[in-house]
């Protein structure tokens, strides 16, 4: 009769009184509590309360982000915050570049269609390690990457080759990176040209027409680097490389995906297109 006046259907109330009895329940309450813990150390404390509530909500707890963040507050679970970092790309050189055939269009709808480059560096106290990697669009997965002491033409020819190997990707296939003499080498050109790509780069001094790669490094050096010390460069390939195969590709919830990571958004594509 409450449910007809009120005009609330009865599996809804039902719903609503399940609900409030789990939020008042102790045991229930503490597991949410132990859960939030797990996540937050498995992303090594870089989750908000948005990507916490759907860790929570992919594995069957409905949660709202308000409750996420009372817990994260109760429990003093607090997420790292992003350090500033220049800029490594030098444009000064007079070897051709690329027209920019990305224009910034960053939604692309079909995996091995659009591949963007970059490089950034890690300090060590052996050095500074540089660090080229390759990410899909499609899935913002990285696809290719290589570390090394020096930044040089053979960094990111050695990347691309990688992500070449991996993906298998046809002719046609678009390369973006910024002006970096490294992407406007000999070496660099001669090996799209070999492969049918069509290079791409951005405009002069403008970081926002790659700024796919440029999330990336700011994501792994706020996630993982900046909380480092590493002692060698072999220390911090190691580390670099479990973050990205093991935990950025395979775990990190990505807003842009709807919150699922690149080798899961990948895989539901790929089972769309064999139903299709």
């Amino acid at each position: 009769m409450m449910c007809r006046l009120f005009r609330v259907s009865r599996s809804a109330y039902y719903d609503y009184v399940r609900r409030r009895a789990n939020y008042f329940d102790n045991s229930y309450h503490i597991k949410l509590i132990d859960i939030i813990f797990d996540i937050a150390e498995s992303s090594h404390y870089t989750y908000g309360s948005r990507r916490i509530k759907k860790a929570l909500n992919a594995i069957g707890y409905t949660v709202s982000r308000w409750r996420v963040r009372s817990l994260m507050k109760e429990t003093g679970v607090q997420v790292r915050h992003r350090k500033k970092y220049r800029l490594t790309t030098n444009s000064n050189h007079k070897q051709p570049v690329f027209d920019n055939k990305l224009n910034r269009q960053f939604d692309v709808a079909g995996p091995n269609q659009v591949y963007v480059g970059d490089i950034t560096y890690i300090w060590t106290q052996e050095g500074w390690l540089y660090l080229a990697i390759v990410i899909d669009l499609f899935s913002r997965k990285i696809v290719g990457w290589g570390m090394s002491s020096r930044m040089k033409a053979r960094l990111v020819c050695d990347t691309l080759r990688m992500a070449i190997w991996q993906r298998r990707p046809q002719i046609g296939l678009i390369v973006h990176s910024d002006r970096g003499s490294q992407y406007a080498s000999k070496e660099y050109r001669r090996l799209l040209k070999d492969n049918g790509f069509i290079g791409s780069m951005s405009r002069l001094g403008d970081c926002w027409d790659n700024a796919v790669a440029e999330s990336f490094f700011g994501s792994l050096k706020q996630e993982r680097v900046q909380w480092k010390s590493y002692q060698t460069r072999y220390e911090a390939q190691q580390d670099i490389l479990q973050y990205i195969s093991m935990f950025y590709n395979s775990y990190r919830l990505h807003s842009y995906l709807g919150y699922k990571s690149p080798n899961q958004y990948e895989a539901e594509a790929a089972k769309m297109i064999k139903v299709a």
